[in-house]
């Protein structure tokens, strides 16, 4: 398996002022073995440390914060000698020891020469009253599930990569049923890591349900884990309302959808977890689609997305065989799939991702981006139809310099207005400059 986060993290050692750095990023992203297969290829050594199973190192971190005294310590309990020049220290579900994360600013102002990487689900980290936590003397980035291009390459079909990195439209477009049959798949299978290798592995659709459900399931007992009762019911709550809400032709969230006569006050805290834990994708409307887009962002309309769209597909109850046979399966539930296809390619380039509707939702853009000074406009197409009146409006009216519509129709670009297809949106940023 190849995830391409391995090149952030070489781009974090060869920083001569690097910091810890954290990884963020939700439970069964693929942290764990980021980690392990960095330091496996970049160092020497890897000092482990696993403080979800770890009491004696959570004990080390209960007496002072003295990197010195506590490298000493790591070395006893891995039984390996530290040394800065070739050992990666791994700190792993560091929400289980807080004082592990404030350790963090001690070896950044005093013992920086040390390599550490630090992980754990947010599940916890953001919730761990009285924690000092290192603000400014961590380095962070945020693990995705695997992009559509990463799965092809677990599922050894790389041979098509090659051809897409150089955005070699005429190539691809002669297995693009090849493709759309692939991207099936990944509607399916998702981009959770565990998923993947087991359908490498067994080709079953069924075992890759287990595995979701499994993970689904680790899911809720966190809820449980982490907060009172009373918050883990409208937590449960709101998550299993995200098919249906997506699958409304307004897909803005709302709030009485999740039962009837919910409001805003009841479930705000529900929705702020789960987006700090990784779990969801809350996506503002912005009233004005001028640069910067933040200023303009509307916090009272969003629309909600989960992490990652094998998971979506699973809490849809959507078959194996209704997804993979099915030649409309792009456009069906209101093409809900598809936009949250769009949306997760869109978030592995850390992208801040907003939609634009007009006050009255009668025209809507399913997603605006920043590229530089540009303002984008991103329409979602399920099908090779490509009539988009709500795109035509924008167009009209605000005169952006490019324009983006993604569908299963072939690449073409006519003036400023560029059609990428589905298969291809991972390379947005590539193919519009």
């Amino acid at each position: 398996m190849k995830r391409y986060a391995i090149k952030q993290l070489l781009e974090w050692k060869n920083n001569p002022n690097k910091k810890p750095l954290i990884i963020e990023g939700a439970r069964q992203v693929g942290k764990t073995w980021l980690m392990q297969e960095f330091g496996k290829n970049e160092y020497r050594q890897v000092a482990y440390i696993n403080f979800e199973n770890n009491l004696q190192m959570k004990m080390v971190f209960d007496m002072d914060l003295d990197p010195k005294r506590i490298i000493q310590d790591i070395g006893l309990n891995t039984n390996l000698t530290i040394n800065p020049k070739d050992t990666l220290i791994i700190f792993d579900e560091i929400q289980e020891c807080p004082r592990a994360l404030t350790s963090l600013k001690y070896f950044n102002e005093t013992a920086p020469e040390y390599s550490i990487i630090a992980a754990g689900s947010m599940l916890g980290v953001t919730l761990h009253k009285g924690t000092s936590f290192p603000v400014g003397k961590v380095d962070f980035m945020t693990l995705y599930p695997m992009s559509f291009v990463e799965f092809l390459e677990a599922i050894g079909e790389e041979r098509f990569i090659p051809f897409m990195e150089k955005l070699d439209f005429q190539t691809i477009s002669v297995f693009k049923d090849v493709i759309v049959r692939l991207l099936k798949h990944y509607f399916y299978i998702g981009g959770m890591p565990e998923a993947v290798q087991d359908f490498v592995i067994n080709k079953d659709f069924i075992r890759v349900k287990d595995i979701q459900n499994k993970i689904l399931k680790s899911y809720e007992m966190d809820f449980s884990k982490h907060i009172d009762s009373n918050l883990v019911e409208k937590i449960k709550l709101l998550w299993n309302s995200i098919p249906a809400q997506l699958s409304k032709e307004n897909k803005k969230f709302i709030y009485g959808a999740i039962k009837k006569g919910a409001r805003a006050n009841d479930f705000e805290l529900a929705i702020a977890w789960l987006r700090d834990c990784g779990l969801i994708y809350q996506v503002h409307r912005v009233n004005k689609p001028i640069d910067p887009l933040k200023f303009y962002e509307d916090f009272s309309a969003f629309k909600i997305f989960i992490l990652d769209i094998g998971l979506f597909c699973n809490l849809s109850n959507v078959s194996s065989s209704l997804l993979i046979e099915n030649k409309k399966i792009f456009e069906e539930f209101n093409g809900a799939l598809t936009e949250q296809y769009v949306l997760q390619q869109l978030k592995t380039k850390e992208k801040n991702i907003f939609y634009w509707s007009t006050d009255t939702s009668r025209s809507e853009i399913d997603f605006m981006i920043q590229s530089e000074e540009n303002v984008i406009p991103i329409e979602v197409k399920s099908t090779i139809n490509l009539q988009a009146k709500s795109l035509k409006f924008f167009r009209e009216k605000f005169k952006p310099k490019i324009s983006v519509r993604t569908s299963l129709a072939d690449y073409k670009k006519t003036d400023d207005l560029y059609d990428i297809p589905l298969y291809m949106i991972e390379f947005i940023d590539k193919i519009i400059k």
